[in-house]
């Protein structure tokens, strides 16, 4: 039996290490690059690496705004050149989004030549493009030269750049972000810079203020492209509060008169981040598909500004409810969301709220005022020494000339006939014949005592928080000044509003709004006429039937029945037979009993109230709203049990006071209708007291104006002294006055 060679083995300086943990560290070691030098932004700046070496290497090209503009190419070769070994088109990419007015707050760099568009078109190549720094960059630069910020060794170690930059400008939140790290990810909207100085100003003011009161100057956020915030205030708050949520922000939208009775919709602000292009193509492609029943076309009439426009299918269509179906189908709303994951002080990876990134940026600049007045001391201190060897050497001035004439080594004698520094001596030697002349000492004279002056003040101010803060105020109340919400720049273009609360029923929204007149005989046949008839006297009804019913209305309104039951049903007008023929019985489409007679017909309105009566006297006041019938079954609001029945149902006005019954037995009774209780459902309390018959009529009316009613041959009757007629609720009443109809009816 052969046996196996044994394996041959390795070079013996190979170390054995475990696959596992091999991949940890290395993934932990990516996972930190990617979210320290990649994906998070620096809450001081709110920039990422990428962007904060775009501007660096821009500002050593001297790109400031008041010079010309320089190809895109050159600032993306001198940025993977130098700072950021990366592709050129991930840099190109990052200089574009910050010179796009539409997908940045404040743009941090000028373009020239085509940048993109609001479509999503893309920019042309670099070599086509030029750029140049805007005035918002310069204040994020501001002092860069200072000493008021630490460098770093670039990638190769042959420069210096930036760890952060001074930031004289609320970055972060202004212009927002986004990336997404290893495990983690940030989204912060733009938002208005003067609101944020408002904040920031506040903070200072009252350093331990919270974020209930900061959102008072921060309301939401600010897009670039406008639309409207339709949150409400609660939400915002606790997102700003957590530092994750997210804003709904929708189009913004106009109803136009096209004349003639038509209209169409036209948007002209589109939710942040939504491609112009991709939305068109996509509602498109819902029409085509038939989920937009009520849209019949639109059209991109856009040219710098966005103008789209919106075709009805009809012009009976409601605008509100039109625009509730695109908000519901299409990106014309869209959520944004806030997670405000920074990296603190530069390291750490954290989920702020508004007052956390307020306040370390404030800090941020106070790093900065101490850091940059240290550097200006130095400087002084250094200017001071030289100003001082200049002044001795005008005091002695001939034996200073001697001396460099005569001596082989007049550096070495003048430092110890003067008592003067190194620096001192070497200024005096390195001076110029015609700084001699007597004009240039009292210029120096003047220069050495403004810099004393200034050293004094820098000293206070470094000492003296208070200064610190007084100081930095300025500085912000300059930059909302220069940003404010009076400036083109600093305007906001956000709005906030309340979403409309629209129940989106298609099928009635499809319904073309008609007058119509239902007419209801009395054996219960049912149809709807077109238009509002004034004459109903020539209308046809089956042999032995009449007319009981006629109603004015719309093909959308909703019409109710009450029947003698007790049950309301209720009746969609635009699927009501025509008006040719007799109709159809109402019980083809409500459960009506056979023995069921129908006490009302009416179209519904809401917020009204009625007054429900039966045979036996009972009764009480119900809101209309309650009555309303989801089902062809109906729904039961009176309760009676045979032989009692529903006999009246009647609207009754709020500011009716008094009620009045009458009975089969020709008895009248008035009370007050604070006697009869408001119920949903239920039988009622008892109206009308009767030993023969039972309830006629009753109606609710204004003791004021009077009791009104109409007598057989159509006259109105009005009596105002009714002392005899009112009691309690409850009793017998009594004989009604003359005139009165034999039908014990109020008309």
């Amino acid at each position: 039996m052969s046996k196996h060679a044994p394996p041959p083995q390795g070079p013996k300086d190979i170390e054995a290490i475990n696959l596992r943990d091999a991949l940890e560290e290395r993934y932990l070691a990516y996972a930190l690059s990617t979210i320290m030098h990649r994906a998070l932004p620096d809450v001081r700046d709110g920039l990422k690496p990428v962007h904060r070496r775009l501007l660096y290497a821009m500002r050593l090209l001297k790109l400031d705004p008041a010079s010309g503009f320089k190809k895109c190419a050159r600032v993306v070769g001198d940025v993977i050149g130098k700072y950021h070994p990366h592709g050129d088109q991930a840099v190109y990419d990052a200089l574009v989004r910050l010179a796009q007015d539409f997908a940045v707050r404040y743009p941090l760099i000028e373009g020239q030549g085509n940048f993109g568009n609001i479509d999503g078109d893309f920019a042309a190549a670099y070599r086509y493009t030029e750029a140049r720094l805007t005035d918002v960059a310069m204040a994020l630069l501001e002092g860069i030269d200072d000493d008021t910020v630490d460098f770093r060794d670039t990638y190769n170690g042959e420069d210096r750049e930036p760890i952060v930059l001074p930031g004289a400008f609320p970055n972060l939140l202004a212009n927002g972000s986004s990336g997404i790290a290893v495990g983690m990810a940030t989204s912060i909207p733009p938002h208005n810079a003067a609101e944020l100085c408002d904040a920031a100003l506040h903070l200072i003011k009252f350093p331990n203020a919270t974020v209930d009161k900061l959102v008072k100057f921060v309301p939401g956020p600010d897009f670039p492209t406008g639309g409207i915030i339709v949150d409400d205030g609660p939400t915002m708050l606790e997102a700003y509060k957590t530092g994750r949520g997210a804003f709904r922000v929708r189009a913004r939208w106009t109803q136009e008169d096209i004349g003639r009775g038509g209209w169409q919709i036209i948007v002209t602000e589109i939710p942040y981040q939504v491609q112009k292009g991709r939305l068109i193509e996509r509602i498109a492609e819902l029409i085509t598909a038939k989920k937009l029943p009520l849209l019949a076309d639109l059209r991109d009439e856009s040219a710098e500004d966005i103008r789209i426009v919106f075709e009805p299918k009809s012009r009976t269509v409601d605008p509100q409810l039109l625009m509730e179906q695109l908000f519901r189908n299409t990106e014309l709303e869209a959520r944004i969301p806030l997670n405000m994951n920074v990296l603190s002080h530069g390291r750490v990876p954290k989920v702020m709220s508004l007052r956390d990134v307020l306040r370390e940026w404030l800090d941020h600049r106070k790093d900065v005022l101490i850091r940059r007045s240290n550097f200006r001391l130095a400087e002084i201190a250094r200017r001071l020494e030289i100003l001082g060897g200049y002044l001795i050497a005008y005091l002695n001035l001939d034996e200073v000339i001697r001396i460099i004439r005569t001596e082989d080594e007049p550096k070495a004698v003048l430092m110890k006939r003067f008592t003067l520094t190194d620096t001192q001596a070497e200024a005096i030697l390195n001076m110029r014949l015609r700084a001699l002349r007597k004009l240039e000492e009292i210029e120096i004279r003047r220069e050495n005592d403004a810099l004393k002056k200034e050293e004094a003040g820098l000293k206070k101010l470094v000492k003296s928080e208070d200064a610190q803060w007084e100081h930095i105020t300025g500085e912000i109340k300059e930059t909302k000044e220069k940003y404010g919400k009076k400036t083109p720049l600093g305007k906001r273009r956000t709005d906030f509003a309340q979403a409309p609360e629209i129940d989106l029923d298609l099928e009635q929204a499809m319904i073309e709004k008609e007058p119509v007149t239902v007419v209801c005989s009395d054996k219960g046949w049912i149809r709807a006429m077109k238009g509002h008839l004034e004459d109903t006297s020539g209308l046809v009804y089956k042999e032995g039937d009449t007319a009981k019913f006629v109603v004015k209305g719309e093909t959308t309104d909703s019409i109710m029945l009450f029947s003698s039951s007790g049950k309301f049903f209720t009746l969609d007008a635009a699927k009501l037979p025509g008006g040719r023929g007799h109709g159809e019985p109402v019980r083809l489409m409500a459960d009506l009993e056979a023995t069921d007679t129908i006490v009302a017909l009416f179209v519904h309105k809401e917020g009204r109230k009625l007054l429900l009566a039966a045979t036996d006297g009972s009764g009480f006041v119900v809101p209309e709203d309650e009555c309303l019938a989801n089902t062809r079954k109906g729904k039961q609001v009176m309760n009676v049990k045979m032989p009692v029945e529903a006999q009246v149902c009647r609207f009754i006005e709020d500011n009716a006071d008094h009620i009045a019954t009458i009975g089969e037995n020709r008895k009248l009774l008035i009370f007050k209708r604070a006697e009869v209780p408001e119920m949903s459902r239920g039988k009622g309390v008892r109206l009308q007291k009767y030993k023969d018959g039972g309830l006629s009529d009753a109606v609710g009316f204004k003791l004021k104006e009077g009791l009104s009613w109409v007598d057989a041959s159509g006259r109105n009757f009005n009596v105002s002294d009714l002392k005899e007629w009112i009691g309690e609720r409850a009793q017998a009443g009594r004989l009604p006055p003359k005139g009165f109809p034999k039908a014990n009816k109020f008309g």
